[in-house]
């Protein structure tokens, strides 16, 4: 029987969503692929595959399901199977490198950035940007890797201690810091490549801004735990890059994800990630009575439908 195949290696991220395809009495089955063994000379089975993949999931002991995803998704591609999140987004998602480039072709802005390989070359990247610049890792996640940086004596400092993290794909970006009026930034959360609803994120106890509840324990997914009030769903958000955002997740296979922005003090939108593992709020969502995971479910399902 055709089912929907969830592709992942969280368990804990898709709770939620479990529990939404049971409430609509949706056939599903999950793909835990932090290991195994793919065979190349057997078909796919039947049904619809929402790829879940993590950029972060090395920090979980999974160090190559990344890798393995895109295998996975190349053979899937292969057999004609409907993917939503397809390998295009994979790509996206464990690159900002590629992410900043797929976004410019769009008009989207994203701030300047220089893409870094070796330790050595960093100090020479921010002052080509100017302070205050952040670091950030290219194959990030969960805010890894990012820093902010006012003067070279503190990127020096950093650089020379026992903190400094390489990315685990040598990358690190040197990224200039927009400096936000208030201290926030915006999540625009999208389905089926549309748009579902936006949540303002507080942003002043750090960069770790994962918004499921299992980011705000102090565990390893997202050490940082959450103030009150940290995600707000923003009632009637409308925004001139809508647009632009849906084509550019249509044009790269991306049918689920959480886009942030943050405005500088005129008022401009600078674009920073994509996120195709998307995860929601579930206490904002409460308050704003919706559902990105109901909303998901029922996008999958209707896709089932049509096989």
């Amino acid at each position: 029987m055709a089912q929907i195949h969830v592709i992942h290696e969280n368990n804990v991220w898709v709770e939620p969503l479990r529990a939404q395809f049971k409430a609509i009495g949706a056939p599903f089955a999950e793909w835990f692929l932090d290991e195994g063994t793919l065979d190349l000379t057997e078909p796919p089975p039947e049904g619809v595959f929402y790829n879940r993949m993590s950029a972060s999931s090395h920090t979980r002991d999974h160090r190559y399901a990344a890798e393995y995803t895109g295998a996975v998704l190349a053979w899937l591609e292969r057999h004609g199977r409907t993917l939503v999140n397809n390998g295009r987004a994979l790509q996206l998602e464990i690159s900002k490198v590629a992410q900043y480039e797929a976004l410019a072709k769009f008009g989207i802005p994203t701030p300047a950035t220089l893409a870094v390989v070796g330790k050595p070359h960093l100090r020479a990247a921010a002052e080509k940007l100017g302070f205050p610049v952040i670091l950030k890792h290219n194959r990030g996640g969960k805010g890894l890797g990012v820093r902010l940086f006012h003067s070279p004596a503190a990127l020096d400092e950093y650089l020379a201690s026992h903190e400094y993290e390489p990315s685990v794909d040598g990358i690190t970006l040197v990224q200039r810091y927009i400096k936000t009026p208030a201290p926030f930034i915006t999540r625009v959360e999208f389905v089926a490549a549309k748009f579902l609803y936006a949540v303002r994120v507080d942003t002043s106890e750090g960069f770790q801004l994962c918004p499921a509840n299992a980011c705000q324990v102090g565990d390893t997914a997202c050490p940082a735990a959450a103030p009150a009030e940290k995600f707000k769903v923003i009632d009637g958000f409308t925004h001139p890059l809508i647009p632009k955002w849906q084509a550019f997740l249509a044009a790269n296979g991306i049918g689920i994800a959480g886009i942030e922005f943050a405005e500088d003090a005129e008022g401009r939108a600078w674009t920073y990630d994509v996120n195709t593992n998307t995860n929601y709020n579930p206490d904002a969502e409460a308050k704003a009575q919706i559902s990105g995971m109901g909303a998901i479910a029922r996008y999958l399902n209707a896709l089932l439908a049509k096989e």
